[in-house]
């Protein structure tokens, strides 16, 4: 797939980190004006209820969230319009630009089963939370290599709602400021704790590549 690297990509590239050779993450990714932009074409999609598990079954318990699915050069319809994907094209390239960056350095999988659409994810107050999971499972969940996650809220528009991952005995706290993106192993353990206050909206994707042996 080739890659559009802008003069904004270098700069972004110029601001990764590792950590433990476990997470990787960029900062200050994306813009404002590119989250608006974002945010205002995903209300284009219908919503629909975060689920769990194989079966795709609903527990508020394990998860409360709201999740619209963004896919690019796909058509949409909702009622009497149709619209499609097309504007989330540049949204897939710059992150599949930042997961062939991550994997180059950190971990090296074998991405080659492509990738899934885009969650956009919403954790509102009054419980909105994902408990711990991983995101490899069965069927096409087992090729999971890759996860990563978009922050599109400022922190200080919400309380709670930490993206933690767990590594041994301890868990941390991943970067939560906007427009910071964070790519880890599918098979890490992690949640998104409960939403006190406000509203916490992300982005998540994940990739996929050979079975592990």
């Amino acid at each position: 797939m080739e890659i559009e690297k802008t003069n904004m990509w270098v700069d972004v590239l110029d601001e990764s980190h590792v950590n433990m050779a476990e997470f990787y993450y960029f900062e200050n990714a994306f813009t404002d004006d590119e989250i608006k932009k974002i945010q205002e074409e995903s209300l284009k999609v219908p919503p629909e209820v975060g689920k769990t598990g194989q079966n795709d079954t609903t527990n508020d318990g394990i998860r409360k969230s709201e999740i619209r699915w963004l896919h690019g050069n796909v058509a949409y319809t909702d009622g009497d319009s149709v619209y499609t994907g097309d504007d989330f094209v540049w949204l897939y390239k710059r992150l599949w630009a930042m997961i062939e960056e991550a994997n180059r350095n950190v971990w090296n999988f074998n991405l080659s089963h492509g990738r899934d659409a885009i969650q956009h994810t919403i954790y509102k107050e009054g419980g909105g939370h994902y408990d711990w999971h991983m995101d490899v499972g069965h069927g096409m969940q087992r090729q999971r290599k890759v996860s990563l996650t978009v922050q599109l809220t400022d922190p200080e528009e919400y309380e709670g709602g930490e993206l933690q991952l767990w590594r041994g005995q301890n868990s941390l706290n991943a970067p939560r400021g906007k427009g910071t993106v964070v790519l880890f192993p599918s098979y890490m353990m992690h949640r998104v704790t409960e939403v006190t206050k406000g509203t916490r909206e992300s982005l998540v994707l994940w990739v996929g590549g050979d079975h592990y042996r």
